[in-house]
């Protein structure tokens, strides 16, 4: 049997769905294969970059994916979870052969106010989150 192929969907895919994809790709590579898209990309927040390489996960060479590319390149998906609020899951496309479809909100840490060090410290819980949603939804599936 093959991996389980997940795609995290958020809006600029520059934050929590390459954190998610980061950590399921991470945690349990061997089962899984996460991507992650956006409906409209954008470069990746700064303060993403530095909270996850203090975790480990050097994302400095990533790039934002469009969720609209993947839908137009027939790309299979086991699973899709949209990773921000619900205004966005009703914008994503349906994959042909998803067979579940998730819906797991984080705050987004474009949306912080507050001074450099305020934001690192809100970026590292919504960080802290999706990794501990990512390893209870690994032990679920188990």
């Amino acid at each position: 049997m093959g991996k389980t192929r997940v795609l995290f969907v958020c809006v600029h895919n520059s934050a929590r769905s390459q954190m998610a994809e980061a950590f399921l790709n991470g945690l349990a590579g061997d089962k899984f294969v996460a991507e992650s898209a956006g409906l409209s990309p954008q470069q990746l927040n700064p303060l993403v970059i530095a909270v996850m390489q203090e975790s480990g996960f050097d994302l400095s060479g990533k790039k934002a994916n469009s969720l609209f590319e993947y839908y137009k390149d027939g790309r299979l998906y086991n699973y899709v979870i949209t990773v921000c609020d619900e205004s966005v899951e009703e914008r994503c496309p349906l994959f042909p052969g998803v067979r579940k479809r998730l819906y797991w909100p984080f705050q987004d840490p474009a949306a912080l106010q507050g001074s450099q060090e305020e934001k690192l410290a809100e970026t590292r819980k919504i960080r802290d989150a999706i990794k501990s949603r990512i390893e209870e939804w690994i032990h679920e599936l188990d």
